[in-house]
């Protein structure tokens, strides 16, 4: 993906908000690496560093490295955006509901093999210059109304290109010496969900990359076999933003409540997401796509103050138990879902550090989560800090 997603991180009471830039970059020892399946707004990356510089990230830009082979979002694709968004409205009725942040375009550019990449705005400027007039005429014909400043968007990106020329390597290269030197530890940061897979996800309503495990090996260039560990993150309950199909939503009071308390609205856009009781079909799924190795199910806490929790655990069509997550649309929105239901434990379990402080019910209901996915929950997290986070092996 892009600037599209985005990840809260907090660090020592300190909130940051990352969506080009990984996870990483505020520890000072490790190396950031934004690889060739990322699609770059460069002036969305700089905006992104000073909004964080000033809450103290300091020396980025000596930690962080760019793949030469990453395409880049133009300010025109996220024109573009906006205008496709605004004409899918117009003719069917609605939109996919993107971030406007221009990566569905950048992606289609990228298919269509007209985009360009990090690699050719650092080569030759003059060659990049005119594909890069090329590409605007071609969007500036398919949408009569687009304006585009040429002359005052290449200036912008020769400067980019100077800020950017120290951080950029041969993407492929540098992995291969990361996983072929000295032993080190090497964590690959997703980003969006395995439902928003541009194949796997519940398309249309998906974003227009690879966000499951596949992603590592063509997104990154790095070898199927270097796969290790895979660790599914899910909550304890079920959240989508943007429309689509979501059979264990609660339009009611549960989904109320889990929005204000789980403070559900995305890092992106600031739309409130959409809430439900945690869904083990479309777990399970994902589990079959990613082959997770282990567990972190997050917000525990949340739903620290429910009387009865439900957990979706098989869908039904006409009646009878289906054992696939169904790709059309129409008829995922028919399914219905087959629910187990456990008793709340209506206790505080923020201040849970180790497995045995968390109540029995709430214990069963991991354990339950467990049982059924066939994958074991190895964090528990039950609030937003660092501590907050249980390791159960």
């Amino acid at each position: 993906g892009g600037n599209n997603a985005g990840h809260t991180v907090v660090v020592d009471g300190k909130e940051y908000d990352f969506h080009l830039f990984p996870s990483g970059i505020i520890n000072p020892k490790a190396i950031s690496f934004i690889g060739n399946g990322v699609v770059i707004h460069l002036p969305g990356l700089f905006e992104e560093a000073e909004k964080n510089e000033k809450k103290g990230l300091k020396d980025w830009e000596k930690r962080l490295i760019i793949s030469d082979r990453a395409h880049i979002v133009f300010d025109f694709h996220q024109a573009v955006d906006g205008l496709q968004e605004v004409q899918r409205q117009a003719q069917e009725g609605k939109n996919i509901g993107t971030t406007k942040k221009g990566i569905g375009p950048t992606y289609s550019s990228k298919a269509a093999r007209t985009g360009l990449r990090i690699c050719d705005l650092l080569s030759d400027f003059d060659e990049f210059s005119s594909r890069f007039k090329n590409l605007a005429q071609q969007y500036k014909s398919m949408f009569p109304t687009l304006e585009i400043d040429i002359e005052g968007q290449l200036k912008k990106l020769k400067g980019y290109a100077e800020k950017i020329r120290p951080m950029v390597r041969d993407g492929v290269y540098f992995m291969y010496e990361a996983l072929h030197g000295s032993p080190k530890k090497i964590l690959v940061e997703g980003a969006n969900a395995a439902l928003l897979d541009i194949d796997f996800g519940t398309y249309p309503f998906v974003t227009s990359s690879n966000c499951t495990v596949g992603g590592v090996c063509t997104g990154l260039g790095v070898p199927p076999q270097h796969v290790g560990d895979v660790y599914g993150v899910v909550k304890a309950y079920t959240t989508r933003v943007g429309i689509g199909a979501f059979p264990t939503e609660q339009i009611n009071e549960i989904g109320d409540l889990l929005q204000s308390r789980g403070h559900e609205w995305g890092v992106t856009t600031g739309r409130k997401r959409r809430c439900g009781w945690l869904d083990l079909v479309i777990l399970k799924y994902a589990h079959m796509i990613n082959g997770f190795t282990a567990l972190a199910l997050t917000k525990l806490d949340i739903l620290d103050v429910l009387d009865e929790i439900k957990i979706g655990v098989a869908y039904k069509l006409g009646g009878k138990r289906i054992p696939y997550f169904p790709a059309n649309q129409e008829i995922l929105q028919k399914v219905e879902v087959e629910y187990e239901t456990m008793p709340g434990w209506k206790t505080d379990t923020t201040g849970a550090r180790k497995w045995e402080d968390l109540p029995p019910k709430a214990q069963n209901y991991i354990r339950c989560v467990e049982n059924h996915v066939g994958v074991p929950v190895k964090w528990v997290g039950v609030g937003k800090s660092r501590e907050s986070m249980i390791q159960l092996f």
